[in-house]
């Protein structure tokens, strides 16, 4: 009896080094210098190589590699040959499930001042910088031109994601777009319209101040305020507490959808980096529209015209935003 419990734990501890066992540590080490030489991971980034565990590839293990920096850490998978030659990038991705519908599930939306049709069944989220000017370019692609072309297809809902490190004033005119939009959907629009077609207004003069251009940004929620109607007692209130604490929140979400610059879309969750050109924009809803079984819109042919000459290239995007 003793005899048959003690081969009954050598089996299983076997069977327990079949499915975890450690990589050997040249082979580890190969791992890593390769690792880090194709992905150019740099120098203060510390690689942990995991055990090798079985998977469904034949000759291949399963080890994950974790990169740590500072507090912040990653884990990847890979398949190594069972005889440690070959490391291969392992991804798996399950048909199953949506991943644009996974993204959007992540993306609070409630409460947020919707342009559009607000029963639509494409949604267009925008995380957008108030200060930012590709953001204004983007924002004067989508309204009034492509907008109008989709209104009633579709719903527009912008989140905040001011880049505070380069935007001295994003975060001011995100709070008092909040502070419309908590009493006024419509005050919160027209605001948005007008910061991000005057930015010249709002910066003023080679002397102003950062305390100025607050004040420039408050007369203009003021303003929107009075034109539609609002608690003026509260909206005054609601500016000069500037709680920033949604806007925060908003900033985190983004970062967790991996938002590092603005603007950033998510069309029924396909992600668009940048100020894109309308062409792309419209392609993207058309494709939301088709996967949700909605017709898309006739395209009407644009008018002939000249060519117009050519421009320096730029960036489609701000970015430095760290997520503090």
């Amino acid at each position: 009896m003793l005899f048959v419990r003690r081969g009954f734990i050598a089996l299983l501890l076997l069977c327990l080094g079949c499915t975890a066992q450690s990589v050997d540590q040249d082979v580890s080490r190969r791992v890593e210098r390769q690792v880090r030489a194709y992905y150019k991971v740099p120098a203060g980034v510390q690689i942990a190589v995991g055990s090798r565990k079985s998977s469904e590839f034949p000759n291949y293990d399963q080890v994950t590699l974790t990169f740590t920096d500072g507090p912040r850490k990653q884990s990847h998978d890979f398949l190594l040959s069972k005889d440690g030659k070959t490391l291969v990038r392992f991804t798996k991705l399950d048909l199953t499930k949506d991943p644009y519908a996974e993204v959007m599930s992540k993306i609070d939306v409630k409460g947020r001042p919707v342009r559009g049709n607000k029963d639509a069944k494409v949604t267009i989220v925008n995380y957008d910088d108030f200060e930012c000017p590709f953001c204004a370019r983007m924002h004067e692609t989508m309204f009034p031109g492509v907008f109008n072309e989709y209104r009633d297809k579709i719903r527009v809902i912008y989140k905040d994601f001011p880049l505070i490190e380069i935007h001295p004033w994003a975060m001011h005119a995100a709070v008092d777009a909040n502070c419309l939009a908590a009493q006024n959907d419509t005050a919160y629009w027209e605001y948005a319209d007008y910061v991000h077609a005057h930015h010249n207004d709002i910066n003023g003069d080679s002397k102003s101040t950062l305390v100025q251009q607050f004040a420039n940004l408050d007369r203009v929620a003021l303003e929107q305020g009075q034109k539609n109607g609002l608690d003026a007692a509260k909206l005054q209130s609601c500016i000069k507490v500037q709680n920033s604490d949604a806007v925060r929140a908003s900033m985190k979400e983004g970062d967790e959808l991996g938002v590092n610059a603005t603007p950033a879309l998510f069309i029924n969750g396909e992600k668009l980096d940048g100020a894109v050109p309308p062409q792309e924009l419209r392609g993207a809803i058309d494709r939301a529209l088709t996967d949700a079984g909605v017709q898309p819109p006739a395209k009407t042919a644009p008018a002939a015209q000249q060519p117009a000459p050519a421009a320096p290239q730029k960036p489609a995007s701000d970015s430095g935003h760290t997520g503090k």
